[in-house]
């Protein structure tokens, strides 16, 4: 059945918004025409009933973009279903907006072998909502020891290759899997981490850390991981893909970088554009993540270097844990927090709304700009595309609920904020796989 979304606003290519119609057919943009225009809804005469059926939906003025695109995502599946299954989270992230999502290899088995590169992309086909795009790991169980079969996984349908979760402390095994991933014009994807700086640590190396008594990881530890890798990344000519940017001295070196010509793209979580470590209010676990948040200076170079394109695209790092694991407090408790329920609203609140960005700008870092960084046949509002749609109600406010996560995970430190801009439906290949009204 077609679909014909009607009084919907879309933004145009200069970035303002206008009221249009949208027919979706075959899983696709079928066209995207004025309010006023009349459309010819039906195919050939001698067309079947059903091939004349159109399901029209009003959007009453509400935002229509392309679906959200988060290339960092942890679905915990195989091995951790307890956290998260790739069901639960592609849930979440459509409830989120999100209609393309990518998740990291950190699974147990890790992601390093053909079969659970198989197995992931299975179970995201399975839950029928979010495309699910696979990372492989860079080295075998992410030991940083021995490369995998990059040709071999590559074949079996992985994006990328990345041993998130850990820094590969190997310069000499970081080049040459720059330079195996570069013969196979895939990109490297860095956790950068330098584990002899931050064994035993929570929080960043900060006021936070020294005034409960906390190791501190120092900004240092990421940065000298981003530095070492863009030379890499020059020497071999592979595409160099930095994980969740949080410190003022990653955000430099890859400006300098890119200045230079070499291929270094990064990536921003919300959480480190709009927190801070003085924003901590104890020792609560839900507020701890890798990287950690850092100091206000840090996060106004992150802010400064997703505006002026240093840094390319946001993504939620979104990491479910159990209320058992969180409840073992700020030292114990792993690392991570939820965050596809929330990107959208928290940065439409905090940044949109407030002026300082426009709509179009945050809109572009989340859909474009991804698809254009990894290549995908996704991120634009044009005839022809995927049927891969968010609708936005940018006048609804409401306070962050975690008990009404679609996600397993409760773990944020947004709790009770209210915010606003949330999405209310969203389809995939033209099918409505989330709407807030069934939801009631």
């Amino acid at each position: 059945m077609k679909q014909l979304i009607i009084n919907a606003s879309v933004l145009n290519e200069q970035g303002e918004t206008e009221l249009k119609s949208i027919l979706i057919a075959d899983g696709k943009i079928a066209s995207i025409v004025n309010e006023d225009t009349e459309l010819d809804l039906f195919t050939a005469e001698g067309a079947s009933e059903e091939e004349r059926e159109v399901k029209t939906i009003d959007a009453q003025g509400k935002l229509v973009i392309p679906g959200l695109i988060d290339m960092h995502v942890h679905l915990r599946e195989p091995g951790f279903e307890y956290k998260e299954t790739i069901e639960t989270g592609s849930r979440a992230a459509v409830k989120g907006g999100f209609t393309t999502i990518a998740c990291m290899p950190n699974t147990r088995p890790v992601t390093d072998n053909v079969d659970t590169v198989q197995l992931v992309l299975k179970k995201g086909q399975e839950a029928g909502l979010a495309k699910v795009l696979p990372y492989a790991a860079i080295t075998k169980n992410e030991l940083g020891r021995e490369l995998t079969d990059f040709e071999a996984l590559k074949a079996a349908g992985a994006i990328g290759f990345t041993d998130d979760g850990v820094g590969v402390q190997s310069a000499q095994m970081m080049k040459d899997a720059m330079a195996r991933a570069k013969a196979l014009d895939m990109p490297v994807i860095a956790h950068c981490e330098d584990n002899t700086l931050v064994e035993g640590a929570a929080v960043t190396d900060g006021e936070f850390a020294k005034r409960h008594g906390l190791k501190g990881i120092p900004n240092e530890s990421e940065a000298i991981h981003v530095g070492r890798d863009i030379l890499l990344s020059e020497a071999t000519g592979a595409h160099y893909h930095v994980c969740h940017v949080s410190t003022e001295q990653s955000v430099r070196l890859i400006r300098h970088a890119k200045s230079f010509g070499i291929k270094v793209t990064a990536e921003v979580c919300p959480h480190h554009l709009v927190l801070s470590d003085e924003d901590i209010p104890g020792l609560d676990a839900n507020w701890k993540m890798n990287p950690p948040l850092r100091s206000p200076r840090d996060v106004q170079a992150c802010i400064e270097g997703l505006e002026d394109g240093t840094i390319d695209i946001i993504v939620t790092d979104h990491a479910a844990h159990s209320e058992e694991e969180k409840a073992k407090g700020m030292e114990l408790a792993p690392f991570g927090i939820v965050g596809f329920e929330t990107a959208f609203p928290l940065l439409y609140t905090k940044f949109v709304a407030t002026g300082k960005w426009t709509l179009d700008f945050l809109v572009r870092r989340m859909t474009a700009d991804p698809a254009r960084v990894f290549r995908l046949n996704a991120g634009r509002l044009k005839e022809g595309a995927p049927a891969d749609l968010t609708m936005i109600d940018l006048e609804q406010e409401q306070a962050v609920d975690p008990h009404t996560f679609a996600s397993k995970g409760r773990n944020t430190p947004f709790t009770g904020w209210k915010l606003k801009g949330w999405p209310v439906n969203t389809w995939v290949d033209g099918k409505l796989v989330w709407s807030a009204d069934e939801a009631e």
